[in-house]
């Protein structure tokens, strides 16, 4: 089965601070499935290393730390995430919790303070969209 996974829950080094959240549990998965990394702000065009954000409570728009907006990165990376499941016919994705691109049931609240609300990633969200079900590097389907 094809799976697409969060990038840096593969070890390869795409985070925000340019270090990575190297999941063995999620790598054990290689044994039996094919996993598709992706990281979907490195594929709307941000650098790696680049500013932290957060989606800002109630307006559904991704701010960096300095006050900038940058929805529109988020949203082209998860389109691209999005065609990349598509071709590879995945119809699961395990993803990097609380992540405004990635996070699934809760995220970030966009005042950088590490308070935490129901919600998910735009790349989440629109993977739900689409009939993909989401996980993260923290549910037990790693454990099957």
């Amino acid at each position: 089965m094809n799976i697409i996974v969060s990038a840096c829950l593969l070890g390869i080094n795409s985070r925000y601070d340019g270090d990575s959240c190297n999941s063995e549990g999620v790598k054990a998965l290689l044994k039996r499935h094919n996993l598709i990394p992706v990281c979907p702000e490195q594929l709307g065009g941000m650098s790696t290393p680049r500013y932290p954000s957060e989606i800002s409570a109630g307006s559904g728009t991704v701010k960096n730390r300095h006050g900038e907006d940058v929805t529109l990165f988020f949203m082209k990376g998860a389109e691209e995430a999005l065609r990349i499941a598509h071709l590879y016919g995945c119809k699961y994705a395990i993803l990097k919790s609380k992540s405004p691109s990635c996070g699934h049931g809760l995220i970030y609240d966009g005042t950088f303070s590490g308070k935490l609300i129901e919600g998910n990633g735009l790349c989440t969200q629109m993977f739900i969209n689409d009939g993909i079900k989401v996980y993260t590097e923290n549910d037990e389907f790693l454990l099957k």
